[in-house]
């Protein structure tokens, strides 16, 4: 994980420990730090999470400066050293941070409906004119695989390959690509036979031009994941304070919410993080379990980390 180098680096580039729990000189609101991670190579993560904060800082008076991350150990890292107070986490990075220790509690999940858990799936792709038609196929094969802590992008395509009977590092070539989209773009440019992607990212291409969802065809879905949490750090950020980011994200940053709340104007306009169609659910630690399951049953190296 070369958490420590990560963790250096990052902290290198932006300033957290000047947000994280301080004072703001100006109106002396507290100002916590809300760091997260694109799941594609975005140079627009900030402004996706605009209104999330802007409903944060109505609902609870306090500063929120947002940071983007590069990497997912990053963040891990930076929440156990007690310098950001909320983080949005792939499923796997919660369960890696977690389980190590890290003081942090799930407070929603991203959604696309108001019913139901949330979640997702991770699928593998091949090009449209390709003959593979299962994993046993990219036996030998080059496969873009996304990041060691990614949950879609990694872990639950590892656990696919342990079905079926093969290794990720003895049976095939993993390109690690640091992107979901990058790597159904290097699909795309032939660096690899298949590419590993959650469920919405080919219609986020393919939406924005970049690839068209003709080019490329699934060959294999996992099963339901439960959707990236939202955690904040039960250290740095007081109980009764943590309550009400808890009870804003559930209740208040939604779409139909924050148009009546004046912050978008309409839901067609109001953007939310990684496409989100419609606000935040409730989750909680037990959610997550079948993370830990894959990781009981993969002894993949990702999983090391956790004590």
């Amino acid at each position: 994980m070369k958490s420590i180098k990560l963790l250096t680096a990052l902290l290198a580039t932006v300033p957290f420990a000047a947000a994280c729990g301080s004072a703001d000189s100006a109106d002396d609101a507290q100002t916590l730090t809300f760091a997260a991670i694109p799941s594609e190579s975005s140079q627009s993560l900030q402004s996706s999470y605009d209104n999330v904060i802007a409903m944060l800082e109505k609902e609870t008076g306090v500063n929120i400066e947002f940071q983007d991350a590069s990497d997912y150990a990053a963040v891990v890292e930076g929440q156990r050293a007690g310098q950001i107070d909320i983080a949005s986490f792939g499923p796997f990075s919660y369960i890696l941070a977690k389980d190590s220790g890290v003081p942090i509690e799930p407070v929603a999940a991203q959604a696309d409906t108001d019913e139901g858990l949330p979640a997702y799936s991770s699928l593998a792709y091949v090009t449209a004119d390709s003959d593979i038609s299962s994993l046993e196929d990219l036996q030998g094969k080059k496969v873009c695989l996304v990041d060691p802590s990614s949950t879609s992008g990694y872990l639950v395509p590892t656990k696919g390959f342990i079905d079926a009977g093969m290794n990720v590092e003895a049976d095939i070539e993993p390109v690690m690509t640091g992107g979901h989209d990058a790597s159904l773009l290097a699909l795309q440019d032939g660096a690899c036979d298949a590419a590993f992607a959650h469920d919405s990212m080919l219609t986020t291409l393919n939406d924005s031009g970049q690839l068209s969802e003709d080019d490329v065809k699934p060959i294999w879905e996992s099963d339901p994941i439960t959707e990236d949490p939202v955690v904040l750090n039960t250290e740095t950020v007081d109980a009764e304070l943590l309550e009400q980011i808890g009870t804003t994200f559930r209740e208040k940053i939604n779409k139909p919410t924050l148009v009546e709340e004046g912050i978008c104007e309409s839901e067609d306009d109001c953007v939310l993080p990684e496409e989100t169609e419609w606000g935040y659910m409730p989750v909680e630690d037990s959610d997550f379990n079948a993370i830990r399951d894959i990781c009981e049953a993969t002894q993949a190296e990702a999983c090391d980390s956790i004590a």
